[in-house]
């Protein structure tokens, strides 16, 4: 038979559904719950579950379940008046049961503000009743920056300069319930699908990693007009240099950076790791000769691989065995690496990189002799 605290249990799970309904405009009351199988073989646990059902009703405290009884005859008692089903009859009842009169206030207060202000988010009411809740002190800021995308989409501006009363932080700390109201809000393409975060995502600019290089031939310094031959600059920015007629080197250590000489149209940049996929984004990349430098080991060739994917005329430089073996005294434990494939490397690499892999072996760039180095590049690029 049915306790008061499952009665409870199943009137909590029916919250949502009945938020949904209330929103809707849908019937929902009264409500029966069956009282289930009644333990008719126990008289004293038969008698203490009806009293327990009692005590706890509409009946005795004034709101929440009524109990409907029907009689029951048996051959070893006397006709008995038994529960036959729970019933909650309507609004007031099932939000006392639940405690929730208040929030449901708040509730209906929040869903009429967010279907004046912003129609088209009904259906996302309805589909996360709870984050209306979640958020109710929150709506009338997060309406308004609704309110400002939907009537500037893609405003390309920092996040601070938004004309709006809500201050910067609110936006950063609501970014998740915000993306959500914004993708139901906004034109499809107003969203940009696979940015990582939310400013680019919503056409807002952010805070961009730099890009260091330095220009190993002085003619490109007056060539393009440049201040420096050695500058740090956001990716947006170095994508409009245009630099595709040069050549570029691309190494993976600092001092390596700092130390590479003269060459002829050529100019080098700090590549800092995996950060250099960024360079991916860079339309003129496509048609500028590219070497990559970096360490032998195995994630050195997956950086090799991760380049080549967009760009497929990306050289490698001492990345072979002959340099592995001129300075394998000088080889230190790599990093373990699991992938035992990369689909952009040509036979020789593979066959390299598989190695390094499975021996766990690194040779740091910085460890190949400078004198070594500069006699590799300049038989290779003059």
């Amino acid at each position: 038979m049915i306790t008061p605290d499952e009665i409870l249990q199943k009137a909590k799970r029916l919250y949502l559904p009945f938020l949904r309904s209330w929103v809707q405009g849908e019937k929902f009351f009264s409500l029966s719950l069956p009282v289930g199988s009644l333990p008719l073989s126990s008289y004293a646990q038969l008698r203490e579950g009806v009293q327990r059902l009692i005590a706890e009703s509409k009946e005795q405290r004034g709101y929440g379940y009524t109990i409907e009884f029907e009689v029951h005859r048996t051959r070893k008692y006397e006709p008995q008046n038994l529960p036959k089903r729970i019933v909650i009859e309507n609004e007031h009842d099932f939000l006392r049961l639940l405690e929730k009169e208040q929030e449901f206030t708040c509730f209906q207060q929040d869903v009429c503000l967010i279907q004046k202000q912003q129609p088209n988010l009904h259906a996302w009411i309805v589909a996360y009743p709870q984050r209306v809740i979640d958020y109710h002190k929150d709506w009338p800021d997060l309406l308004e920056v609704c309110a400002y995308f939907v009537e500037h989409p893609r405003p390309h501006c920092y996040i601070r300069e938004l004309p709006i009363r809500v201050h910067t932080k609110f936006v950063e700390q609501h970014a998740g319930i915000l993306r959500e109201l914004l993708e139901v809000l906004l034109p499809p393409e107003a969203i940009q699908p696979d940015a990582k975060t939310f400013a680019q995502r919503f056409g807002l600019r952010e805070d961009e990693p730099l890009v260091r290089i330095r220009l190993l031939d002085d003619q490109l310094f007056k060539q393009y007009g440049l201040p420096l031959t050695d500058l740090s600059l956001p990716y947006t920015q170095l994508a409009q240099l245009h630099l595709q007629t040069e050549r570029c080197i691309v190494t993976e250590n600092k001092m390596v950076f700092l130390t590479l000489p003269h060459f002829s149209r050529t100019f080098a940049i700090f590549g800092e790791g995996f950060t250099v996929r960024s360079l991916c984004a860079i339309p003129w990349f496509a048609s500028c000769p590219i070497f990559y430098w970096g360490d032998l080991d195995a994630q050195g060739f997956q950086i090799l691989s991760l380049l080549r994917a967009t760009f497929p005329h990306v050289l490698s430089l001492m990345m072979d065995e002959a340099t592995l073996q001129a300075f394998s005294s000088f080889c230190v434990e790599g990093t373990p690496c699991t992938v035992q494939h990369l689909p952009y490397l040509t036979s020789e690499e593979q066959v390299l990189f598989q190695r390094l892999a499975r021996e766990n072996i690194r040779l740091e760039q910085e460890r190949i002799d400078h004198a070594y180095a500069l006699q590799y590049l300049r038989a290779y690029l003059e």
